[in-house]
């Protein structure tokens, strides 16, 4: 039997977050109903049908090519080159792949190019299922973090609400930089001072470097009166982890650590005990401590890991 992938991506419209690409390898004699194109389905439909494709596949592969590399490169060479992860991450070498659109150049695996592909060729359809809910789940998550942009809701794409906090807001560390409605917004430190934004964008960045190191950002600035706030809440496997942020721009990057003292140590306790209240939390916890330095060119962070409390 000749093992063919079907190949689609997803994401090269917005003005936010990566560009995906998945390929799938189905059995012919698969018994998924309800196969479209994602673009034409629910977002229900698509999460329904998600984990019936991953049950009945023979082989997912998945390529994601972030913002940086898409401003290096452009979304169109991005978008190709997420493809050819896709099809290099397939735990199955396959025979050949039908690619939704333009055959891929400079792919060692045979590959056809199939125009609408993703509403004939039910692998393809298949793969722009699995690349979309997959890339939306990446948008939901940055969502906790810049809940000012909604990207839970419009994944990245510039809705009038997301044009408005591109305006309000400015650029994140996530927008396209190469796109012109993020040029035209792109911060500037002395921006963020006027702004008093300085520690808003250090907590951003702090989520970002945590999230990066396998965190789950759950939720930011938690309100826990009438002790204060939790700048993150993230989970590590089973434990809860509170995290203090401290930014720092033209002071004195070593006075960052005595700003966590014992009286604030004590404040955050009161404030995660009271988190716990409201919540029934009682998963074990930790307290952690992030410094983020801001400058022109890259931020210096550091992640102090199981603060202790007397």
């Amino acid at each position: 039997m000749e093992i063919i992938a079907g190949v689609d991506e997803v994401g090269r419209g917005p003005l936010a977050g990566p560009v995906m690409a998945a390929a799938v390898v189905l059995p012919e004699d698969h018994t998924i109903e309800g196969l479209r194109d994602s673009k034409k389905l629910s977002k229900l439909k698509r999460e329904k049908l998600f984990p019936i494709i991953q049950e009945q596949a023979l082989g997912i592969g998945i390529g994601k090519v972030g913002v940086k590399t898409i401003d290096k490169i452009n979304i169109r060479e991005a978008t190709l080159k997420a493809m050819q992860i896709a099809l290099g991450n397939l735990p199955i070498r396959p025979d050949k792949a039908l690619i939704d659109g333009h055959p891929l150049k400079n792919q060692i695996i045979p590959n056809e190019g199939i125009m609408g592909g993703d509403d004939l060729i039910d692998a393809i359809k298949a793969a722009s299922i699995i690349a979309k809910v997959t890339r939306d789940k990446i948008m939901s998550d940055y969502g906790r973090i810049f809940p000012e942009y909604r990207f839970e809701k419009n994944n990245g794409y510039g809705t009038v609400f997301h044009m408005n906090a591109l305006n309000e807001f400015r650029a994140t560390p996530i927008h396209r930089r190469s796109f012109n409605p993020v040029n035209k917004n792109m911060p500037t430190l002395t921006w963020l001072s006027e702004q008093k934004r300085i520690g808003w964008m250090g907590e951003k960045l702090a989520a970002l470097y945590l999230k990066g190191k396998g965190l789950e950002i759950l939720e930011m600035n938690r309100n826990c009166p009438p002790h204060g706030e939790i700048d993150i809440i993230a989970k590590n496997g089973n434990e809860i982890v509170f995290i203090e942020v401290k930014t720092a721009f033209k002071t004195n990057p070593d006075s960052l650590d005595e700003k966590v003292d014992e009286q604030k140590l004590t404040k955050i306790s009161h404030a995660i005990h009271q988190y716990q209240k409201e919540t029934e939390q009682i998963d074990d916890f930790r307290i952690d401590c992030v410094s983020v330095i801001l400058q022109k060119k890259k931020p210096i962070i550091k992640h102090f890991e199981g603060i202790l409390l007397d």
